[in-house]
């Protein structure tokens, strides 16, 4: 092949990769185990906008019209605000632990949450697998985190393998 054919083929492929990233296409999904996503799909927290639990004080559903890729995660959010905070601040508005629930985390094992169960304490979404997780913790948060920050490097290298 000729350089010139060669470097025409690789300029097309670049600008082909930026048309589809500034494309407002849906946002590409990988998976990873250390944030909760759905297996086939790559989302994060069901689909759940992380950023309504601070500003509407409720889960609310994304949309795929506004997601981002964040921590192997495609996330979805329910305006273009929301998702730009959250890029902004993914470490405020992402859920703690990955999605997975904190009291089963004190207790030794990592449960994937239901996001319709959680908590915002100290300006940090929580979620939790069941109701009585969540009760649970909302009364002493403080008591479980304790056990969590124990706990939870081991369980991440766990997930990980």
């Amino acid at each position: 092949m000729r350089p010139g054919i060669a470097l025409i083929g690789l300029l097309m492929c670049l600008l082909a990769g930026i048309w589809i990233s500034c494309s407002g296409l849906p946002a590409e999904a990988a998976t990873t185990e250390r944030v909760v996503v759905n297996r086939f799909s790559g989302v994060a927290i069901e689909g759940f906008d992380p950023v309504a639990y601070f500003v509407d004080g409720a889960a609310v559903q994304g949309s795929t019209e506004f997601e981002a890729n964040l921590w192997g995660a495609v996330w979805r959010f329910r305006n273009e605000g929301n998702r730009a905070s959250f890029l902004a601040h993914p470490e405020i508005y992402g859920p703690q632990f990955g999605g997975y629930d904190p009291a089963d985390i004190a207790r030794g094992v990592a449960i994937a949450a239901n996001p319709r169960f959680y908590v915002i304490s100290a300006q940090r979404l929580y979620l939790f697998s069941r109701e009585a997780n969540r009760d649970a913790f909302a009364a002493d948060p403080e008591r479980f985190l304790y056990e969590v920050r124990k706990r939870w490097p081991a369980l991440q290298d766990q997930l990980s393998q």
